[in-house]
């Protein structure tokens, strides 16, 4: 069985589904192994890193030749069409955001993974691939604030004064949110978090940050997941964390809801209610942004309400792709991992009882498996229906 690496063409991603060291797990399943030239070198493995391990270096993957195709972004409609029937693809698919690929994976017969349908189970730690990507955006949301700060981290004695740590508030304490409270104390900082899920506490205790309890429901989905909040319980959310996004020097805002446009949480009337020279980072800027006015990979500069400075707000955009090297290990260990399960000495055997196969699966023998997005398939075809005929 032929497997096929791709090389991302989408502007700023620099991952690459396999490295050397996941070559040769992949060998090692009786795979011959195909990487795209070029497709490692953003994250450090030049092609020969990739010879040596095992794979051959082809200058344009055909994907009408492969059995297997690995890859880190959405496919393009194009290339899902042009698979094989009976083609087996894994990595992230952004199902409802991507609709035409499903469809395409669909039409073409393509047994497609999605990893971000990974069931959040203990077997399944090792293949999911939005905690080990969040980890990384996590880590490095941190370091974006730390750059653009005008003032220290932690806090410094001197002879010339003592200049106090700065204030941390995290929102969302999922994955990246505790990366974030980690990297924040670590770099010296008073750090505190809110979440809606109740069990967050001692996740944030364990970290050394504070937790802020707002009197809230309780919002916590199957899974361990957050659901999202009524509109009027969302503003609650809003008018209580107003004073504590007023008193931090930075603020970072990590929550989502899987499938969902990610909440609001903080207007830009709170923004302009913090201090001049402070930083907010929306790392949910890219699924519709925690921060009213964010936009993905862009800085944009709040006026403070009392018009003495600004706020730079900070869109996170490819926030994993702009640690590429680790990232990619992580990635790539998550793919291999998952098709561990369904490769075995060089064949494919797909065993749906596995609730991993099973709930991972989005697309297979010309049906989408996953219930939401098949849902979401079938309302546009069902309003052109409706429509037909009329003027």
């Amino acid at each position: 069985m032929k497997l096929g690496i791709v090389r991302e063409h989408r502007e700023g991603e620099r991952r690459v589904a396999a490295t050397p060291e996941t070559v040769q797990q992949l060998i090692g399943l009786g795979l011959e192994v195909l990487v795209e030239s070029g497709a490692g070198t953003a994250a450090g493995h030049s092609d020969g890193s990739y010879v040596r391990a095992g794979a051959r270096i082809v200058p344009e993957l055909d994907p009408g030749s492969l059995d297997v195709l690995a890859h880190v972004r959405p496919l393009e409609p194009a290339t899902a069409a042009a698979l094989r029937r009976g083609a087996v693809t894994a990595g992230l698919a952004s199902p409802s955001s991507e609709l035409p690929t499903v469809r395409a994976l669909a039409a073409a017969g393509v047994t497609s993974f999605a990893l971000e349908l990974v069931p959040r189970i203990s077997r399944a730690q090792s293949m999911d691939a939005l905690s080990s990507q969040a980890l990384v955006a996590g880590y490095r949301c941190v370091l974006e604030a730390a750059i653009r700060l005008p003032r220290f981290f932690p806090l410094f004695m001197t002879a010339a004064g003592t200049i106090p740590p700065a204030r941390v508030l995290v929102l969302g304490v999922g994955v990246a949110g505790l990366q974030a409270i980690g990297t924040a104390k670590r770099l010296g900082a008073r750090v505190s978090a809110n979440d809606i899920r109740p069990a967050s506490a001692d996740e944030v205790a364990s970290m050394g940050g504070t937790f802020i309890k707002l009197d809230l429901e309780t919002a916590e989905a199957s899974g361990g997941y957050a659901r999202e909040l009524s509109a009027d319980r969302g503003a609650l959310q809003r008018q209580l964390l107003a004073p504590y996004v007023a008193q931090a020097d930075v603020l970072i805002t990590t929550a989502a809801v899987p499938g969902r446009r990610a909440p609001l949480l903080v207007s830009r009337e709170m923004v302009q209610g913090m201090r001049p020279g402070s930083v907010v980072v929306d790392l949910a800027a890219e699924s519709g942004g925690n921060v009213e006015g964010s936009v993905p990979g862009q800085d944009i500069a709040v006026e403070t309400a009392d018009g003495q400075g600004t706020v730079t707000l900070v869109g996170m955009q490819d926030a994993a792709s702009a640690m590429p090297s680790d990232a990619s290990r992580l990635y790539a260990k998550n793919v291999a991992n998952l098709l561990a399960l369904v490769v075995r000495d060089g064949t494919l055997v797909l065993d749906f009882g596995d609730e991993v196969v099973a709930g991972t699966c989005l697309t297979h023998d010309g049906e989408v498996r996953h219930a939401p997005t098949a849902d979401a398939l079938a309302v546009p075809a069902n309003r052109a229906s409706d429509n037909e005929g009329v003027a």
